[in-house]
């Protein structure tokens, strides 16, 4: 069954990718889309960009979070923030741009955390309590926003079932959420037992650490979001919350949809919620939020790896340089305790 799965959720995702870039294709069709993109990525000011990027930053710093969280709750505390950041900025770039980031993030950070101690099993709380905060953080931000502003999610009627884009279904769905989120804390402060799951044990961790989850993941998601909407003119722009509402319930249907990067699905989701701004400038915002969040991170966790692999590479051969002589040695030492013949 599991090697049935290994091609089923790749496939899904190449499926949602296909069906959702031809959707955007029917969308923009007759349309020229290039040249006024092109306009718009110049229109937008400097200062703009530059809050752009300090909002990257934010974003990647709060990841890098995640996993001093994460650490924090196994009890490691010799690693320094600056080998934490550099994992978890690997890590998530190359995650977000591959997909199947469970996967994905778990070989990265078991190959850095190996380096410096961690087992298998530390490594796997931490990719688990790292997914966790991420969750947390988007049921909490989701609960608010169907909780305190129901209708945006009718943004996406037409996409979703008309059941789901009602005022009453979201502040109820919004309820649920936040309820969840309130369960795990009470969980935390009071110490439940923990969640076994086909022998793999999770413990709600301490309340310090679960506060930090709570800060952590909307940090996360607020600088992702602000990278789009200051690509957005300031004309028409339909404000941080909206686009924060839009930013949650489309990347995580694109992280649903398992599409490495969530490669159409987000745009098409994203561009379908904002009917009241031109569909190019969004376009656009969503362009830079790629080039920013997903393409540039990429092409630096690319030459990290490669530094990485080639500093490992490096002590390898240093530790057969220093001792070449081990195993001739030993040979030697064998031959001497063979019985010899009698030539006498």
């Amino acid at each position: 069954m599991k090697r049935v799965l290994d091609f089923v959720w790749p496939a899904i995702g190449f499926l949602a990718v296909v069906a959702s870039v031809w959707l955007l294709y029917r969308e923009f069709r007759g349309q020229q889309i290039g040249p006024e993109v092109w306009r718009a990525l110049k229109a937008i000011p400097p200062s703009r960009y530059a809050l752009a990027v300090a909002s990257t930053l934010l974003a990647y710093a709060a990841l890098a979070w995640y996993d001093r969280i994460a650490l924090r709750h196994l009890g490691v505390t010799h690693i320094s923030w600056f080998f934490i950041s550099l994992c978890s900025f690997t890590t998530y770039a190359l995650a977000h741009n591959i997909g199947a980031s469970v996967f994905s993030g778990g070989m990265v950070r078991y190959r850095a955390y190996h380096s410096k101690g961690l087992t298998a099993a530390q490594v796997a709380v931490l990719v688990a309590i790292c997914s966790l905060t991420f969750g947390l953080g988007t049921m909490l931000m989701g609960g608010l926003v169907l909780v305190f502003e129901p209708h945006q999610l009718a943004r996406f009627r037409g996409v979703l079932p008309d059941a789901l884009t009602t005022p009453a279904t979201a502040f109820t769905v919004g309820v649920v959420l936040l309820v969840l989120v309130a369960i795990y804390m009470i969980g935390s402060i009071f110490g439940f037992k923990p969640v076994i799951i086909r022998g793999f044990r999770l413990e709600y961790p301490k309340p310090g650490i679960a506060i930090r989850q709570l800060l952590a993941a909307p940090l996360e998601l607020i600088g992702a979001a602000g990278i789009i909407y200051f690509a957005l003119p300031t004309v028409g722009n339909p404000g941080f919350f909206v686009v924060l509402a839009v930013f949650i319930a489309s990347f995580s249907a694109a992280l649903a949809s398992n599409a490495p990067g969530g490669l159409g699905v987000f745009e098409l989701l994203f561009i379908k919620a904002m009917p009241a701004t031109p569909q190019a400038e969004v376009l656009t915002a969503l362009l830079v939020f790629r080039l920013f969040y997903l393409i540039i991170p990429l092409l630096f966790s690319l030459v990290i790896v490669v530094l990485f692999e080639r500093n490992k590479l490096k002590e390898v051969l240093h530790h057969e340089e220093r001792h070449p002589a081990a195993a001739p040695v030993e040979t030697r030492a064998m031959a001497d305790r063979r019985p010899q013949a009698d030539v006498s």
